[in-house]
């Protein structure tokens, strides 16, 4: 009896634990290169109506990120809002150029990053 409860509280702990992690860690940022970029108006902007008959907007943008050794890439990425012109953000990368998620910086952070000033 004493060995089934302590493994029902193993049991429960480890839940629990797998629980904090799913509600806590982004896996869109976990492990990622980062890129830097400023932004400037969208490339272009897609609508789409959706059966309820909502309109849905996605705005693209086509933009030169720097990595923190100083290469730049072009990077495409979407939001589904329009972005705050000459904002900074730092990009979070999968294969190179791919974006998987981004955080807005200062302007400090952004120049620190890369290299600039």
């Amino acid at each position: 009896m004493k060995k089934f409860f302590i493994f029902i509280s193993g049991m429960f702990v480890l839940l629990v634990g797998i629980a904090l992690v799913l509600t806590n860690v982004d896996f869109n940022r976990l492990a990622k290169d980062n890129a830097y970029v400023q932004i400037t108006k969208p490339t272009s902007v897609e609508e789409m109506k959706l059966d309820s008959g909502e309109i849905m907007t996605t705005y693209w943008y086509t933009l030169p990120a720097y990595h923190e050794d100083g290469r730049m890439i072009e990077v495409e990425f979407s939001a589904i809002k329009e972005l705050r012109e000459e904002a900074y953000l730092m990009l979070y990368l999968t294969n190179d150029n791919n974006v998987s998620s981004y955080d807005e910086v200062s302007f400090e952070e952004y120049q620190r990053a890369v290299g600039e000033g």
